[in-house]
């Protein structure tokens, strides 16, 4: 238990000391909201009514595909986990300390969002912050589930970019965020809902300002607590202790089974 308080210690000071974790953590995260605040509330004002959750979920998103899966990649890349794999650490131990580290740092973005937001930009709070603060940690955990997949599949930095890409620009068009679902096209919103952004801002809109939504919010939570436990265990499967070993303990595209949640929520949706 100490060792796993020391590692979890470690990983948190590593998020405020790198440079780059730092920036993915809190000052890009804070710093588009502030942005988003400004602007974004002037040229639409409707903004303002979903901006509180819309960037939490931003910032859930910054720091679980953008900011996490890279370290994962350099330590494999170093050898690093070598030596953990010598002292009997288990994959599941190495995955989880940046999960639950990451985890604490978009909570704490996300206490300072929640209560900045309306007196400085004129955000609607929340009406149900118990549902606020479930819906997040669910959230945060999901995108955590998958950022630490990008970072098992990943072969190197590079490749780390294009997969959290693939998942972080989609989002930010198309999955609810800067504009709510039911303005999108018909023929674009079954797609919507293969990003877990779509689901995200649907519970919070569900269960926390009691809006109707375009699907179920219970739906949403399932979907999102699904692909992050499915996304994790994939990530402890395919787990490689060293960049040169070319044993494979599963193949790579087995980590499209992680969207097999989302797949099932458009189908049965639309």
């Amino acid at each position: 238990m100490t060792a796993l308080v020391n590692h979890f210690a470690f990983e948190f000071k590593t998020g405020l000391r790198n440079a780059t974790l730092l920036m993915m953590n809190y000052l890009f995260p804070l710093g588009f909201y502030v942005m988003m605040g400004l602007v974004m509330t002037q040229i639409n004002p409707m903004f303002a009514e979903t901006m509180i959750p819309a960037m939490v979920v931003f910032s859930a998103m910054a720091s679980t595909l953008l900011g996490m899966p890279t370290p994962l990649v350099e330590s494999r890349e170093a050898g690093i986990y070598r030596s953990y794999r010598i002292n009997g650490v288990p994959a599941a131990n190495i995955l989880l300390m940046p999960v639950l580290t990451t985890v604490f740092h978009v909570l704490i973005v996300s206490v300072i969002i929640a209560l900045t937001g309306a007196p400085l930009f004129g955000g609607v709070t929340p009406e149900h912050w118990l549902a606020f603060a479930g819906v997040t940690l669910v959230t945060v955990l999901s995108c955590a589930g998958v950022g630490s997949l990008i970072g098992v599949v990943a072969k190197d930095s590079r490749a780390v970019v294009l997969f959290s890409q693939l998942i972080f620009l989609p989002s930010m068009l198309i999955g609810g965020v800067m504009m709510p679902l039911d303005v999108l096209p018909e023929s674009v919103r079954p797609f919507s809902l293969l990003l877990p952004t779509s689901h995200a801002m649907q519970a919070f809109l569900g269960y926390t300002y009691g809006q109707e939504t375009l699907t179920s919010p219970l739906g949403s939570v399932l979907v999102l607590a699904g692909s992050g436990m499915l996304a994790f265990g994939l990530a402890i499967t395919l787990f490689n202790w060293d960049s040169k070993n070319d044993a494979q303990r599963g193949h790579p595209l087995m980590a499209l089974l992680a969207l097999a949640p989302y797949v099932i929520a458009m189908i049965t949706q639309f």
